[in-house]
């Protein structure tokens, strides 16, 4: 992150949402709104001039769709963390944003403190999906989940605990008393984790695992 404040930009092509959620971030005094998107096109440009940590993304904008931005932007600046912000609780564009490299999925009826929590967490590499969603998204995923799969990605025992329990959608404090070592050590784990799975972040590692059915839950 840039300085010591989390950059933001809000992308939503109403803007009494953008006004609404400029507020809410207004009253945090450890984030700074960078820039404001009516459509898609507008976030991946903004996004990448004004070098965003976090952009809370609406998923129906005109030109360019949420979903489509997500992936550009994720492209472009890996380091850039997008939530989704939507009124959808539709999984199919759930495991769209997901596949788009969102590292969050939040409904537009968040309450500002859980919106503040997530931004915050993201922009440390935490992810967030709502629980009555993430039952979904472990069905789908199991549903197309091939035969089960020996191979383990050169993955260590540790790290296999590890993404277990990321998979079970446990944070890095909790993982660490699980496990009986420093949150630091959780880092370490994730880092090798997310290399040897090629993958950006924990919503991607946790997704990969059960799909390809390196751990279980």
């Amino acid at each position: 992150m840039a300085g010591n404040k989390i950059r933001v930009v809000v992308a939503d092509d109403h803007a009494l949402i953008r006004e609404g959620l400029s507020r809410v971030l207004s009253l945090d005094p450890a984030i700074s709104l960078v820039g404001e998107a009516e459509d898609g096109n507008h976030a991946v440009e903004i996004t990448l001039e004004k070098k965003a940590d976090v952009v809370l993304m609406d998923i129906n904008m005109p030109q360019m769709n949420g979903i489509e931005a997500c992936k550009l932007i994720r492209e472009k600046s890996p380091q850039t963390r997008v939530i989704a912000l939507t009124i959808h609780e539709d999984e199919e564009y759930l495991f769209e944003m997901i596949r788009s490299g969102s590292s969050a999925y939040l409904l537009k009826d968040v309450s500002p403190d859980q919106l503040i929590h997530t931004i915050k967490g993201t922009a440390q590499g935490e992810s967030f999906i709502p629980p009555k969603l993430m039952a979904r998204v472990f069905q789908e995923f199991n549903r197309l989940s091939s035969e089960p799969n020996e191979e383990n990605h050169g993955l260590t025992k540790r790290e296999l605990e590890v993404l277990e329990l990321v998979a079970k959608g446990e944070n890095n404090k909790s993982i660490a008393e699980k496990l009986f070592i420093s949150e630091k050590t959780v880092k370490n784990h994730l880092t090798n984790i997310f290399q040897k799975l090629e993958v950006t972040d924990r919503t991607q590692a946790a997704l990969y695992a059960i799909k390809n059915k390196i751990v279980q839950i």
